[in-house]
C-alpha cells in the first residue's frame, strides 16, 4: 500500500530542508516522494536534486523523484505530481510546512484496516508561529454523509489538502483548478462528491506555518472573491436547508462576502436568506444575522464597510 507524498516547491530555499527532513523522518517503507520544482528562481530546485540523491530517501522513503517544470502555480504543480504518482494513496505537503515524525505510518495502518475510507483527515497546527495559531484536533469518527461532514463537522473551515490522505482514484476525474486561488476550497467538495467515507482521527500532526507573503495573509479583493465563489459552489452542491448547521455555514460565507464587498465595492454575490437559528450564533455573528434579517445582506455589507473605514480614520 504505497503512499505518494507530493511536495510543490517554489522560492522556499529557507524552509525546504526543514520540510524534507520531516518527510524523511516518517517510518514508512513503502512511500514515494515527488518533489515538483515549479520553476523556482532560487536554489530550491538544486536542493530538491540533492535530497533526491541522498541517503535519507534510500533508507526511509524508498525513493524520491524530482519534476522540474515551468512556473504554473500551486495547483499546476500538484497536478503534475498527481499525474506521475504511483501510490494507492496521495498526500500533500507545502514546502514551507512540516509533518510531525511518525505521522504517516500509523495513518496508513488505519487505512489498511478500513478499506472503505477514501479520505483520512488528521490534526493540523494552523498558522503555526503567528499570534493567531491554533490547534485543530479531530475526533475518531467516520462520515458516510458528505453533506453532514461539510456542515456538522464544519469541514468548510479546514479544507486544507495537506492534513489529509486521499485514495488515489479520487483524482481520476478531479484536479486542482489552475489559475484560481484558494484551490483547496474549490477542490475538496469535488473530492467529497466522489468519496464514500471520510474518517477523522486524532493521530498525527501537520504544521501549517504562518507565511506573511502567502495568499492567506496578502489576499486582495479578487483573491477573496475567488474564495467566495468557491464557497458559493459548495453551498449549491450541499444544498443549504433551514437547519442550524446550515445557518452557521451561511454566516461563515456572509463574513467572506462582507470582506469581498469592502475590498471590491461590488454588490453581494451571496443570495440573501433569513437566518432562523440565531440562538446558535454568538457575539458579532448574531448581530450580523439580525441586521441581515431586518435590512438585508447588501445593507449589512455597507454598514460593516463604514465601520471599518471609521476604524481606519481613528487608528
Amino acid at each position: 500500500m504505497r503512499l505518494s507524498v507530493i511536495i510543490p516547491v517554489y522560492r522556499v530555499e529557507a524552509t525546504l530542508e526543514r520540510c524534507l527532513r520531516s518527510v524523511a523522518s516518517q517510518a514508512m517503507d513503502d512511500m514515494e516522494v515527488i518533489l515538483v520544482d515549479d520553476g523556482s528562481p532560487d536554489r530550491s530546485g538544486t536542493i530538491c536534486d540533492q535530497w533526491a540523491a541522498s541517503d535519507p530517501w534510500a533508507s526511509t522513503a524508498g525513493h524520491a523523484r524530482v519534476v522540474h517544470r515551468p512556473n504554473g502555480g500551486l495547483s499546476a504543480a500538484r497536478n503534475s505530481g498527481i499525474e506521475i504518482a504511483k501510490g494507492d494513496y496521495i498526500t500533500f505537503v507545502d514546502s514551507d510546512d512540516w509533518v510531525e515524525a511518525d505521522t504517516y505510518g500509523p495513518l496508513i495502518e488505519r487505512l489498511a484496516k478500513h478499506p472503505d475510507w477514501d479520505i483520512l483527515e488528521y490534526p493540523v497546527y494552523r498558522f503555526y508561529g503567528a499570534p493567531r495559531q491554533s490547534m485543530l484536533r479531530l475526533p475518531e469518527e467516520e462520515h458516510h454523509n458528505m453533506r453532514r461532514y461539510w456542515l456538522t463537522a464544519q469541514a468548510y473551515t479546514h479544507c486544507y489538502a495537506c492534513n489529509k490522505i486521499f485514495r488515489r482514484e479520487l483524482f481520476d476525474e478531479v484536479s486542482f483548478p489552475e489559475g484560481l486561488l484558494f484551490e483547496d476550497t474549490w477542490t475538496l467538495p469535488r473530492l467529497l462528491g466522489k468519496a464514500r467515507c471520510v474518517a477523522t482521527t486524532d493521530c498525527g500532526l501537520y504544521y501549517y506555518c504562518a507565511n506573511p507573503t502567502g495568499i492567506t495573509s496578502t489576499a486582495d479583493g479578487q483573491a477573496m472573491k475567488s474564495l467566495l465563489e468557491a464557497q458559493l459552489c459548495a453551498m449549491q452542491m450541499f444544498n443549504l436547508d433551514a437547519s442550524a448547521d446550515s445557518d452557521i455555514y451561511y454566516m461563515h460565507i456572509v463574513n467572506i462576502q462582507i470582506v469581498v464587498s469592502e475590498l471590491t465595492g461590488e454588490k453581494p454575490l451571496l443570495p440573501c436568506r433569513r437566518v432562523k437559528h440565531t440562538d446558535r450564533l454568538s457575539g458579532v455573528s448574531k448581530v450580523k444575522a439580525y441586521i441581515n434579517n431586518i435590512l438585508g445582506l447588501n445593507t449589512l455589507c455597507k454598514i460593516f464597510k463604514a465601520i471599518h473605514q471609521l476604524r481606519k480614520l481613528h487608528s
